[in-house]
């Protein structure tokens, strides 16, 4: 709720006029808990479009129930009459044929649901296609979270964290780790900071900590050098976009720092053995390293030794979200 509250700050978002309140749990628990919060929101709402955004739980809860909801009179999208909600899904195809990863199911049962596919890597294009999915459901629009990082990145270079962790530009490396299987597992999680102790000899890291993983190194007994290791708390979105925008290299498992990394030209390296996100390899500034000792290290010096000359893929250009308004203004008309 902390981190939230900052994010709204730094981001001058208006405080959202409904909150699920929906908490940690398991994925089954949380799934149908934002479900049965959700219902209650769309029946007294009866919107006729339910947008959402990415692959969490929330995304796939949502379109679940708005599939299954009717309004009580019809209206006409794209010249058709109709009672269900158009269902909206920003970010659709994105694949990393890995369906041990909860974030896999969520797209694909949402990009099934939605009647909008809103593509924001290329592949997505690829990926719905061979999945049967009607051209005329499906458009590239680009990225909505690059439209956030232009939309910041002036008033996140004016930020003081540099000064605050004295750091020098392109003098350190930002790690970030928050996948369950690096984060959950003991064994994965010390082998993964073994890897990456060796590669603070080479640079200061900086790794912001959720206090969940901080709590796992506790138990652990793991200690990083704090000469060659800064463990700080989580960053607001602004001071996180500072630290990426001038970091030597990026060392994470997420998906969106892939993205991020590629338009601020920032190497990144990619601690996963998989993304759905491949734009970001072939256009941008991202290698794929896997999660083991013998192919992160090899990525690693890859990325120093060459430079990466990423260029920004189609769209991502801050200006997204109108394309999304614009287009969906227009199916209405």
């Amino acid at each position: 709720e902390k981190l939230a509250k900052v994010f709204f700050e730094d981001l001058a978002i208006p405080k959202p006029d409904m909150d699920l309140e929906v908490g940690s749990a398991s994925h089954a628990v949380q799934t149908a808990e934002i479900m049965k919060r959700f219902e209650t929101v769309i029946q007294a709402e009866n919107p006729h479009v339910v947008i959402v955004v990415g692959d969490v739980n929330s995304t796939a809860g949502c379109a679940l129930v708005t599939a299954k909801h009717f309004l009580s009179e019809e209206f006409r999208f794209r010249g058709k009459a109709r009672k269900r909600p158009v269902m909206v899904h920003v970010e659709a195809g994105l694949r990393s044929f890995d369906d041990d990863m909860p974030e896999e199911t969520n797209r694909k049962v949402t990009d099934v649901l939605s009647d909008v596919l809103y593509v924001s890597d290329p592949a997505g294009m690829t990926n719905l296609k061979a999945e049967g999915v009607a051209d005329e459901r499906v458009e590239y629009v680009g990225n909505v979270m690059i439209d956030t990082l232009l939309y910041a990145k002036q008033k996140a270079m004016q930020s003081d964290i540099m000064q605050r962790l004295d750091l020098t530009e392109r003098g350190y490396g930002l790690v970030t780790l928050h996948r369950p299987s690096n984060v959950d597992e003991p064994e994965q999680l010390k082998h993964l900071l073994g890897v990456l102790d060796g590669v603070s000899h080479d640079q200061p890291l900086v790794f912001p900590v959720h206090p969940r993983t901080r709590a796992r190194l506790k138990d652990m007994g793991l200690e990083l050098d704090s000469a060659r290791w800064k463990l700080v708390e989580p960053l607001g979105y602004l001071d996180f976009l500072r630290l990426m925008a001038s970091a030597k290299v990026v060392l994470s498992d997420s998906g969106g720092i892939q993205e991020e990394t590629t338009v601020l030209g920032t190497p990144c390296v990619t601690l996963r053995e998989n993304t759905e996100r491949p734009c970001t390899i072939e256009e941008g500034t991202n290698v794929l390293a896997g999660s083991r000792r013998e192919t992160i290290l090899p990525a690693y010096k890859e990325v120093m030794s060459r430079r990466l000359d990423g260029r920004i893929p189609k769209f991502w250009d801050g200006k997204t979200a109108e394309r999304i308004a614009e287009s969906l203004l227009k199916a209405f008309g």
